[in-house]
């Protein structure tokens, strides 16, 4: 499984940031939109569609959906960053609620609804982000980054109080809280690298402690909607990492938010 972990990062890791930070326009639109796509294959999946020609039909009508958006000039839409809000609004809810609540997204129709108010603002964000020239992209990566390293250290050494043992038995509060440590630290860096004022720093800031603990929601998601599916991983697309979605969890959650709220602050 190491062996398989490693060979995978050793090609995807290039390719991610050539694809992230080499394209720019509509290339990178339809490079994140082939993301995009590829977690939307794995979340026909996680909603209960079995058959492969349907699960291509939702994935095709999905591409269609992201066409017409850049055509009509949508794909950065601020109303779709808004979207996002209101959905992890629900997501939240939810995630707490399990699985007494199940009954209200059990449904097909609602899991693949799902899926529309969690991908789509996720490429409008990657889109966002990337027309600003890139730095704050590479900030937003780093921030997830930095948050799953810090949890996943300060969990192992301290954690003790459960996060959300229904939904993912591993995570705990302490965890939450080193991945924390970790992106303010990271927010101070850039704040000083950008030569950013003190609003605009401590905007930063805010805007960091937010989106660290909205993307904590995006791994909680989709492990509520893998427990309830009965699976471990989203698919095997990228062996020994699982699938798209496993890796993009988090960014679900934070890249559309924080593409948002440092529309107003950066």
């Amino acid at each position: 499984m190491l062996r398989q972990r490693v060979i995978t990062a050793a090609w995807l890791a290039p390719l991610m940031l050539a694809g992230l930070f080499g394209l720019t326009g509509g290339a990178f639109a339809l490079f994140t939109g082939g993301i995009v796509l590829l977690a939307a294959w794995e979340w026909t999946n996680l909603a209960g569609v079995s058959e492969t020609t349907r699960r291509l039909a939702l994935v095709a009508g999905m591409a269609l959906l992201m066409l017409v958006l850049w055509a009509a000039g949508a794909a950065l839409s601020v109303g779709l960053l808004w979207l996002a809000v209101a959905g992890w609004l629900v997501n939240l809810y939810w995630i707490v609620q399990y699985p007494a609540r199940s009954e209200q997204w059990q449904s097909m129709a609602m899991r693949l609804s799902m899926g529309l108010w969690v991908l789509l603002p996720t490429w409008v964000g990657f889109n966002v982000l990337r027309d600003t020239g890139g730095i704050w992209l590479l900030y937003v990566l780093l921030l997830v980054w930095g948050a799953d390293i810090g949890a996943y250290f300060s969990g192992r050494a301290w954690g003790r109080r459960k996060l959300a043992p229904a939904v993912s038995p591993g995570k705990s509060w302490e965890g939450v809280a080193g991945g924390l440590a970790v992106t303010l630290m990271l927010a101070l860096v850039f704040a000083t690298w950008q030569g950013l004022g003190a609003a605009a720093g401590l905007g930063l800031v805010v805007v960091t402690a937010i989106v660290t603990l909205v993307s904590v929601m995006g791994d909680l998601f989709e492990s509520m909607l893998k427990r309830f599916r009965g699976i471990k991983d989203s698919s095997n697309l990228l062996p020994g990492h699982g699938g798209v979605l496993d890796r993009i969890d988090s960014l679900t959650a934070a890249v559309p938010l924080f593409a948002l709220l440092s529309l107003g602050v950066l």
